[in-house]
């Protein structure tokens, strides 16, 4: 009934009609994966999973049912053990872990509104989740008006995002926050309409994601500051002044974005410069470890014993690739391989048909001349190579990746946009050369 009441104030006449359906699918999606893990994986996997992100928000609703004032000191706890909380705290497994502990006080939140009911907050979560991914399109819709069908795919009705990033799960708030990101860069920094309100927005979304997933962060932050500099760069309205501050601004944006990640990594040991390549050593042996549980999912990228910076640059292409578009058909060893690998499929192939169609030299002249398709594109590839070097597990792959995917099919749309403008230019101007002789 909401998303009716609102529809008209967030849609037009052309956006409307992806409203509700893409909220229903969110819905679906969210419900979907606690039966999935409740009769596929048999009510929960050892770690990471919906239940015991839920099981433990339950205890701080409980400690909320004994004394408001128990709970929240629970709620607002930091990993410390005081005689009030020690109780409740002591059966939390992730209560001296900030990242989960930072979903599993989200959750507590909604626990108090629905009475801890699993589907309710699970909803809950798909249409905050909604809110972001909507905010996004609107933000590429308003970008590029003739392609709202092809940013609607690319960002609402992928599968695999709206089913793995609409549950109760880490994957579910970082995708809306990062949608929410990318419109509020749009509205502080390009369009510069709205620059206090979005300014909170993108501090509360950066901090979220920060909280939750840094690694996404990591790869966000050096593309939107690259676009950021690129896009201010087009009002330079002299062309020789242009050609010659462009290479600074881009070199000025890469300087920003590297010491952004040297920041980010202060406030983090574990995604530090100096520590990064360990932790994504020991994410790939223990998510490989998993594997062996979950039908063979693994994959491998060849020395996969090595993880020094020489050898992580060797497997960028690997890397990238397998995030991209694998696993392929003959990899699938279960239901769940086969759906990612089938989506996987369609991707590969539209790639492919855009690189033919358009051309590899007319792409790499668009990717560098347009900004926006150049921030999606250097996010999307940054964050596949990070994802595909430290997962080595198809099943963990498929649900990780899904915040790439919007931006990585929406550049692919905007490439095939700019080369079939180019291709109509070109038949005019044959049309009206002929009309001439």
């Amino acid at each position: 009934m909401i998303a009716f009441q609102v529809r008209a104030r967030f849609s037009d006449q052309r956006t409307q009609k992806y409203f509700i359906p893409a909220l229903t699918v969110k819905i679906i999606g969210a419900i979907a994966v606690g039966l999935i893990y409740q009769f596929y994986y048999g009510g929960g996997k050892p770690s990471g999973d919906t239940f015991n992100y839920f099981r433990e928000a339950g205890i701080i609703y409980e400690a909320f049912g004994k004394s408001s004032t128990t709970g929240m000191h629970l709620l607002l706890a930091k990993g410390e053990y005081t005689p009030e909380i020690f109780n409740y705290a002591v059966k939390m497994y992730w209560f001296r872990s900030p990242t989960e502990y930072f979903v599993i006080r989200i959750i507590a939140v909604f626990s108090l509104l629905t009475f801890h009911t699993y589907s309710a907050i699970a909803v809950i979560f798909a249409a905050i989740s909604f809110s972001g991914v909507w905010a996004l399109f609107k933000t590429f819709y308003k970008l590029f008006p003739s392609l709202h069908r092809e940013f609607a795919i690319a960002m609402l009705f992928i599968p695999s995002v709206f089913f793995w990033g609409s549950g109760i799960l880490k994957d579910t708030i970082t995708l809306g926050a990062l949608g929410w990101a990318t419109w509020a860069i749009v509205r502080v920094f390009i369009d510069k309409t709205s620059k206090i309100q979005g300014s909170i927005i993108l501090l509360l979304a950066l901090y979220t994601i920060f909280s939750i997933k840094i690694y996404i962060l990591l790869c966000f932050v050096p593309a939107a500051i690259v676009w950021i500099f690129i896009a201010n760069a087009e009002a330079i309205r002299n062309p020789l002044l242009k050609i010659m501050v462009l290479p600074l601004l881009f070199g000025i944006g890469g300087v920003l974005g590297y010491l952004a990640l040297i920041k980010i990594g202060e406030d983090n040991t574990r995604y530090s410069m100096e520590t990064l390549t360990q932790t994504a050593e020991i994410t790939a042996i223990y998510l490989a470890r998993v594997s062996v549980f979950q039908e063979g999912s693994g994959y491998t990228l060849g020395n996969d014993s090595d993880f020094s910076v020489p050898a992580l640059i060797k497997k960028f292409p690997m890397a990238v690739n397998v995030t991209l578009f694998r696993p392929y058909l003959w990899e699938v060893r279960n239901p769940v391989m086969l759906l990612s690998a089938l989506e996987n499929l369609v991707v590969l192939f539209l790639t492919l048909q855009i690189f033919f169609q358009a051309g590899i030299g007319h792409v790499f002249k668009t990717v560098s001349s347009r900004p926006i398709i150049t921030f999606c594109l250097v996010f999307a590839i940054m964050f596949s190579f990070a994802i595909g070097v430290s997962t080595y597990n198809f099943g963990s792959l498929v649900r990780y990746k899904i915040p790439m995917f919007p931006f990585y099919l929406s550049a692919l749309f905007i490439i095939r946009y700019y080369a079939e403008k180019k291709r109509t230019t070109k038949k005019s101007r044959k049309h009206v050369a002929m009309a001439h002789e």
